[in-house]
């Protein structure tokens, strides 16, 4: 709590200084562009080619996660006069063989996650060569500068986890289970390993079938069972944290549960009191700012993060910042 007050004080300060000065030496043209927006209505606010990016996601089907990354690149698609094309396949060769195909269709730009790397190495490369620039977002971070990337964005999930296990120990809490529902995902072993690296209690882990609900409750309520002392429950994916809260009440644990990712389900829970804490690495910002610099270095060679990773979490979110967030989940974009 003390360290979001912190940051949310600091961003509010640094937000009304530049608003402020704006105000002071650009109003006419703030209350000028603001028309222009206004007059868009979701057409394009630039004039430059109509450029084609494709985004291919490892997501599986219905994961609400990946509906707010591409909401955020189609909106952001729409203001850049961008023709959008997203794909996605949870199976590594499959992801790629999309890759393949984007490639083919001599695209401008592609978008790209790097869940199980070395699968996706050959495609990535492939795209190099044919002069198509690419930007990574969500996982492959550390892969990203190396496959030859232009930039990552995301969050780093190690230090992600460190955040999960600091809170963890603010809590109290002593025995963690931490829930992995795709299995070979680097990212999603980052977080696990980044919880242990920092909890200073026990940690476990547990691998389940993330496209199988039924399996995922049924084997989180059976270690819960088993073992009366877990006080902790870490979720990876906001989907897994209410199945997750069904298994704790079958099991009749008092176990909390926490989870990476935020959506209405998870603001909501976080507001009754049903989840712990949430963290968010805010994917509308993910497929807006991959969209956004592809145009930009399309059309001003402009790349950001110089050589580091473009963070766009992690925060740790808590019962009190959840009533502030529900409109923004409600519409899709938290």
């Amino acid at each position: 709590m003390a360290r979001f007050r912190t940051w949310v004080g600091i961003a509010l300060a640094g937000a009304l200084s530049v608003s402020l000065a704006a105000c002071s030496s650009t109003g006419g043209k703030r209350a000028e562009d603001a028309r222009k927006a206004a007059a868009a209505q979701g057409r394009a606010a630039v004039n430059t080619p109509r450029w084609t990016f494709a985004m291919i996601t490892h997501s599986g089907d219905g994961d609400t996660f990946w509906d707010i990354v591409q909401s955020g690149a189609e909106q952001a698609a729409v203001k850049d006069n961008i023709n959008f094309l997203y794909s996605h396949d949870d199976e590594a060769q499959q992801q790629a063989q999309l890759v393949d195909a984007a490639v083919d269709k001599k695209v401008d730009g592609i978008i790209v996650t790097l869940a199980k790397p070395d699968a996706m190495k050959a495609a990535v490369a492939r795209a190099e060569k044919a002069g198509i620039p690419v930007i990574t977002v969500n996982s492959g971070s550390e892969e990203s500068k190396a496959f030859g990337a232009l930039t990552h964005i995301g969050q780093d999930e190690t230090i992600a986890g460190e955040a999960v296990g600091d809170e963890l120990n603010q809590r109290g809490k002593k025995k963690a289970l931490c829930v992995l529902h795709e299995q070979g995902n680097v990212g999603h072993e980052q977080r696990c390993d980044g919880v242990a690296k920092t909890f200073r209690g026990t940690l476990r882990k547990l691998y389940v079938n993330g496209t199988n609900m039924p399996d995922v409750q049924s084997a989180i309520e059976a270690k819960l069972q088993a073992d009366r002392s877990i006080d902790a429950v870490v979720t990876l994916g906001a989907p897994y944290a209410d199945t997750a809260v069904k298994a704790r009440t079958d099991a009749g644990s008092k176990a909390e549960v926490d989870t990476f990712d935020l959506n209405a389900k998870v603001a909501a829970s976080l507001e009754n009191g049903t989840l712990g804490f949430a963290v968010d690495q805010q994917p509308y910002l993910q497929g807006y700012q991959a969209v956004d610099l592809l145009w930009l270095y399309k059309y001003n060679g402009d790349v950001l993060g110089g050589g580091k990773p473009v963070l766009t979490g992690p925060q740790i979110i808590t019962k009190d910042q959840a009533s502030a967030l529900a409109e923004y989940t409600e519409r899709g974009t938290r």
